[in-house]
């Protein structure tokens, strides 16, 4: 059994390596927490990273691509890009295109996003009464991604960034 094998291991080591490794482990976790916080403040994004969960925006990204997103307050949202964004009531980010913008008279912008693979757009899955989203809906916006290649069997990797 691997966790019986383990234990055997912890109580062969003395005090001195058993915190050695305590240590190793806690700067591993501790240096993981700050690049993805330092990730945060650069990109301006709650998440910068995110993983595609279903195939609504097939054949863009498919699941299991990661995108990586900015959220700058001053770049305006625009009609074709690809948002990642919240609904009230729901835990999981959706990422959607742009496919409507609503300007108001005051400058307060409103958006309509679609699934590039759904035939309709997305004022179903918006909360009870919601027609449009809104800047504070979006958690980012995508600038590159990251996917395994689906050609002929062959396993590339590709590293596309929009900056």
């Amino acid at each position: 059994m691997l966790s019986l094998d383990f234990l055997d291991d912890v109580r062969r080591m003395n005090k001195r390596q058993l915190y050695y490794q305590v240590l190793n482990f806690g700067m591993i976790v501790s240096s993981a927490l700050m690049i993805w916080k330092g990730l945060m403040v650069i990109t301006g994004s709650e998440s910068p990273i995110v993983v595609v969960l279903s195939g609504s925006m097939e054949p863009a990204f498919h699941r299991g691509d990661l995108l990586f997103l900015t959220n700058r307050v001053e770049d305006p949202i625009r009609v074709g890009e690809i948002v990642v964004f919240r609904i009230e009531g729901r835990e999981i980010p959706i990422v959607h295109r742009v496919l409507k913008i609503h300007e108001k008279q005051n400058g307060h912008i409103k958006f309509l996003t679609k699934g590039d693979n759904n035939a309709v757009d997305d004022r179903g899955l918006y909360k009870q009464g919601q027609h449009w989203l809104e800047k504070k809906d979006v958690v980012g916006r995508a600038r590159g991604f990251y996917q395994e290649s689906r050609v002929e069997d062959r396993n590339y990797l590709f590293l596309i960034l929009e900056l």
